[in-house]
């Protein structure tokens, strides 16, 4: 199809607070993908933006360049569909109307300026390419990047239902016999979800309870829900050091 006429560019954009889950829920896309698909097998790639260097004048620009112009295209060329994961893109694709002069814009500038016609390149040349971009930080990433995403999905904290699913998965692996306490799991769930407890906090939760006493550390299957609300309220800081933050 003419982009012209249907401007897609396979980047999906995936943007929320740390801990909500998007980075398992691109892992989770290739996945669902992969089962889809008939034909040769799916690839993904996973892209550290991190890894780039930007200690000399120009070479993030560069190393961003060879990205999207040798090797994404050399891999494509296989003819495999794949999945390239760009996490915490705000690393990569740097908001140029944020970019501080302490930290060398013009070096900024040029890498965002080589993101940008990257993705555009991978777009007309390698339609079995699709991106999955994450960020904690919506405002730190371009606006022009953002402009070339088909879907920007906003992933907010979990809600009581969700959390109740992580938790009954949690100790169906743990503790399986807790999960007879479905009106004490009901209660945990919204409590976390009114103190808006991340998905990643939650299971570390269950954690917290296992390594809160020597006899569930040696024997964590006689983990109950009464042991994981106390690590939750032990957890919390006090009423007036969370207004204060």
């Amino acid at each position: 199809m003419s982009q012209v006429g249907l401007p897609v560019h396979g980047l999906l954009v995936l943007a929320g607070p740390p801990g909500t889950g998007k980075t398992t829920l691109a892992h989770g896309l290739a996945d669902q993908a992969a089962r889809l698909l008939e034909g040769p097998p799916l690839m993904f790639v996973d892209i550290d933006p991190h890894s780039f260097p930007s200690q000399l004048l120009g070479e993030s620009q560069r190393t961003v360049a060879r990205l999207f112009e040798r090797t994404l295209p050399d891999l494509a060329k296989r003819g495999r569909p794949m999945v390239v994961l760009l996490d915490e893109v705000e690393a990569l694709a740097v908001s140029r109307n944020g970019a501080s002069l302490e930290t060398n814009p013009v070096d900024v500038h040029r890498a965002t300026d080589a993101v940008l016609a990257g993705v555009d390149r991978v777009a007309w040349q390698c339609p079995n390419v699709t991106f999955v971009a994450t960020t904690n930080r919506r405002l730190g990433v371009d606006a022009a990047f953002l402009s070339r995403a088909d879907v920007v999905e906003e992933i907010g904290y979990p809600g009581a239902d969700a959390i109740l699913a992580i938790l009954r998965d949690t100790l169906a692996e743990i503790a399986p016999d807790a999960l007879a306490d479905e009106a004490g799991l009901r209660d945990l769930a919204d409590a976390c979800a009114a103190a808006d407890v991340d998905a990643r906090q939650v299971r570390k939760l269950v954690l917290r309870a296992v390594c809160s006493r020597r006899d569930l550390a040696l024997a964590p299957e006689r983990l109950t829900v009464a042991d994981v609300a106390t690590a939750f309220t032990q957890g919390r800081p006090p009423v007036e050091a969370r207004q204060g933050a």
